[in-house]
């Protein structure tokens, strides 16, 4: 057990005989003795808030406890492969709301978003116009476009990742029976910064529901579905790390997604071509086939620490 008998007693401030009034004030003193100056910032903000919040809503001893119950379910529904807590964050904004502050838009460069409990390590290298998915995985796609500087020039040998569902909704990891990766691959950008592969038309699918966030949001009224989406990665030498997803139109969830990761940029139109030659050149076995021509614009390491330095003094945040 974890204990601290290094404190000096006669260093620390007086919290005894604590009010509504006095009590935001006395904690925060005491905290204030942290020697980490990041941490300190956050934990004084973070009572301040925690604090303001109970008092705004004069939260009830019932209700206080509901939400001790609720955050212990959440912690014992986390597995070595499900991760409740990033769920809630999910669902609460939180975890869009970080990711945008820490990857801001640079000269219209690609938004990022959230990257998702699925991906995973062991995506298979594919050749340039090479297939994702096994057959009999859904509808075919055809993705190709190039990755491009903010100042449009071509980015070569860029690591590409790329994951999505099958047309059951459905991962590779969430199949018990799962050999190998599936509906997921790794490829390089040619020497013009271009890329192709082949896929599958994603679909939506609900994010865990069988768990306290899914009844939360039972409870608030809200469905726990994504709408369906290709997730993409991309790294390069110099270059801020590009995590984003591509989200056909006319998804019936685009505008209320579970866990808040649409932007309109990332919206984009699949095109269909019904010719079996143009199927065949593009390495399926007949049409008709989607196609998505898309590219991406990678932020330098130094335009995205310049924007981050940007907003810490625009919001004074230390």
């Amino acid at each position: 057990m974890a204990t601290n008998l290094d404190v000096d007693l006669s260093k620390l401030p007086d919290v005894s005989d604590i009010s509504p009034d006095t009590i935001t004030h006395h904690v925060n003193a005491i905290n204030s003795m942290c020697k980490n100056p990041r941490q300190k910032f956050i934990f004084e903000r973070l009572v301040t808030h925690l604090h303001q919040f109970v008092s705004e809503t004069n939260i009830t001893t019932e209700e206080w406890m509901t939400g001790i119950q609720f955050l212990t379910s959440v912690g014992q529904t986390c597995t070595s492969i499900r991760q409740e807590f990033i769920l809630l964050s999910d669902v609460l904004g939180v975890s869009a709301l970080v990711d945008s502050i820490n990857h801001p838009r640079v000269s219209g460069s690609t938004e990022n978003t959230v990257l998702g409990p699925f991906f995973t390590e062991d995506a298979k290298d594919i050749p340039h116009g090479g297939s994702i998915a096994s057959e009999g995985k859904g509808e075919y796609l055809f993705v190709e476009g190039r990755v491009l500087d903010t100042h449009g020039q071509p980015i070569p040998n860029a690591r590409m990742e790329t994951w999505e569902t099958d047309d059951t909704g459905k991962y590779d990891t969430q199949y018990s029976d799962r050999a190998e990766p599936d509906c997921r691959g790794r490829l390089r950008t040619q020497e013009d910064g271009r890329y192709s592969f082949r896929a599958v038309v994603p679909v939506a699918y609900p994010i865990p529901g069988d768990g306290p966030v899914g009844e939360l949001l039972s409870t608030l009224g809200r469905h726990n579905y994504r709408p369906a989406h290709l997730h993409i990665m991309i790294e390069a030498p110099g270059y801020e790390t590009l995590i984003t997803a591509l989200y056909p139109e006319e998804d019936k969830y685009l505008s209320s997604d579970a866990v808040f990761g649409v932007k309109k940029s990332l919206i984009v139109k699949l095109a269909e071509v019904h010719s079996d030659d143009e199927a065949r050149a593009k390495g399926f076995s007949k049409g008709p086939f989607k196609y998505l021509r898309h590219d991406f614009t990678l932020v330098s390491n130094g335009e995205a620490n310049q924007a981050r330095d940007q907003r810490r003094n625009e919001t004074h945040i230390n």
